[in-house]
């Protein structure tokens, strides 16, 4: 399982591990620092729309924190207790792969729009990320138990997920382009243009990001050097990595006062012939009235004028004049 499993196990300590508490200790303190910002900006915009993905993004920078906290608390204790225990390196990488598999979460969430081009998402696409989440979550656990095969199950796994993100970001960043070239009203054109044009960018970056993100994990997959001689190094180096990586995207999706349906409407195409559909409505006098089994409602209006279209949906206005009971 690595470094802290093999120190544990062990018992005997090589002196090039003795450079790792100072530095999970300096990341630790830059997690806790992001985290404590991350709360408060998002608990002085809960109002906006966009608070459910700022609540789920918050779980990232936790879980890491907690990772740092563990690997800072085992390495300290081995070098200057002289207590190298199992069960808390086992609880370093139990976060550490928590802390993948909630950023992986987060990052399908991104590329389907959650909070950004829709309030919510369809159940499909609910179900599905929270399958690929538990699915990735035990891939990851038999590749850090070094199970056969797992690793080739892992390289496949990533590479189904980064197809999965790229496709669902690109599609949004289609629809948003439509609607930044497409005509709009004149009244419009603050209040949706903007809008457009902020998330757009955001998907741009976020899109440029996940390849990065990719290349990182890639390198670290084909790493297969152990030696304790730059371990410390190549630890500093993989952390400073994801902290630059979440710092970035924690400030793209920062919470915006954005309204997340405006940008997924289609522009509005002028001289447009549109039809208002017929009303109808039912007349009958006071006694029939009150004999009506559902008199509540009064007005049935049919949103399409072909009587033939199966598509049409009927809606209904509340009497006026009904009183609450």
């Amino acid at each position: 399982m690595g470094a802290p499993a093999a120190a544990a196990e062990g018992g005997v300590l090589d002196e090039f591990y003795r450079p790792l508490p100072s530095v999970y200790s300096v990341f630790l303190a830059v997690w806790l620092v992001y985290s404590a910002l991350w709360a408060y900006h998002t608990y002085r915009n809960s109002h906006l729309p966009t608070v459910n993905l700022q609540l789920i993004l918050s779980t990232v920078p936790l879980l890491k924190s907690l990772q740092l906290m563990l690997s800072c608390s085992f390495w300290y204790s081995c070098f200057y207790l002289d207590r190298c225990s199992l069960w808390m390196s086992f609880g370093v990488y139990v976060t550490g792969m928590l802390f993948k598999t909630a950023s992986l979460v987060c990052f399908l969430l991104i590329s389907h729009g959650y909070c950004i081009t829709s309030d919510r998402l369809p159940l499909n696409k609910r179900r599905s990320t929270v399958a690929l989440g538990g699915l990735f979550y035990l891939t990851l656990v038999g590749y850090r138990s070094s199970v056969p095969l797992f690793s080739l199950l892992l390289m496949i796994n990533y590479l189904i997920l980064l197809y999965i993100i790229s496709v669902g970001v690109l599609h949004n960043i289609v629809i948003l382009r439509e609607q930044l070239t497409g005509p709009f009203e004149e009244d419009d054109v603050d209040s949706m243009a903007d809008p457009a044009y902020i998330k757009y960018s955001m998907f741009r970056k976020f899109y440029g990001a996940t390849h990065i993100i990719a290349i990182a994990e890639l390198v670290t997959f084909l790493n297969v050097e152990n030696s304790p001689e730059n371990y410390w190094l190549r630890s500093a180096i993989r952390e400073w990595t994801v902290m630059c990586i979440f710092l970035f995207l924690g400030w793209v999706f920062r919470s915006q006062d954005l309204a997340p349906t405006s940008a997924v409407m289609r522009p509005a195409k002028p001289n447009m012939n549109s039809n208002i559909p017929p009303i109808y409505s039912i007349e009958m006098d006071a006694a029939s009235f009150r004999d009506f089994s559902r008199h509540e409602w009064q007005i049935g209006v049919p949103t399409s004028a072909d009587s033939r279209c199966k598509d049409a949906i009927l809606v209904v206005i509340q009497h006026p004049h009904l009183r609450p009971g």
